[in-house]
């Protein structure tokens, strides 16, 4: 395991909303540190939620494989935000998705049992991880409505906007995002060469910038107007 100094916690933490210090430390000592290399799966879907995970440090993301063996990825995660919510259902829910660290990655991991007893001692834990969820089917319902009714520029324009948004490193000439064509293109539902076509003329526009495997958003500004 892996020591955690908890007087630096993440700059938010949805899931202890409104919680005193007191309650926060009792919910810190029952967890185990645990760090992810880049590229190792943390959960499998279809597998049962044994346990509960709050992203400390780096960054992660959900994705679904489908029958066929294809790799949907679809959301990312940054540090304070919480996923395997499933854990605090009885019963051994499975996970309805996978979970990879997209870095190197530090977690607090609950298992079930102890977050469910977590939940019962504390009615705002639960309370909270009821609206992370209704967070989380919001960005659902939204991403689908956008795959419904939504062009590939769009779609690709708003996955990047949110990536920048969420889990973006600042720079001073724009917002740098680790993300290749090919999971982008995933993201947004749309082929990789349509990916690469409308990127390249982002960046000729200089909306963005390609650099050494990354992609620089210069102005999410300009490119929300893209959607």
């Amino acid at each position: 395991m892996v020591p955690v100094n908890f007087h630096h916690l993440p700059a938010r933490v949805e899931l202890f909303r409104s919680m005193n210090s007191a309650e926060i430390k009792a919910l810190l000592r029952e967890s185990k540190a645990r760090r992810f290399s880049s590229r190792f799966i943390i959960t499998d879907q279809d597998e049962p939620s044994e346990h509960f995970y709050l992203l400390w440090k780096g960054k992660v993301r959900y994705f679904y494989e489908t029958r066929e063996g294809k790799k949907l990825i679809l959301r990312w995660l940054a540090p304070g935000q919480v996923f395997g919510v499933a854990a605090l259902v009885s019963g051994s829910p499975t996970y309805l998705v996978s979970t990879e660290a997209v870095q190197d990655s530090i977690v607090l991991i609950w298992s079930a049992r102890a977050i469910r007893s977590l939940a019962r001692r504390f009615p705002l834990l639960l309370e909270n991880a009821l609206m992370i969820a209704k967070d989380y089917m919001a960005w659902y319902v939204t991403a689908h409505a956008g795959l419904c009714s939504h062009t590939a520029r769009e779609r690709l324009s708003h996955v990047l906007v949110e990536l920048a948004e969420t889990v973006g490193r600042k720079l001073p000439q724009g917002t740098e995002l680790g993300v290749t064509n090919e999971e982008l293109a995933s993201a947004a539902n749309i082929t990789p060469y349509t990916a690469s076509r409308i990127i390249s003329g982002w960046q000729r526009a200089g909306i963005i910038r390609k650099r050494r495997g990354k992609i620089v958003v210069c102005s999410t500004k300009l490119l929300s107007s893209e959607r």
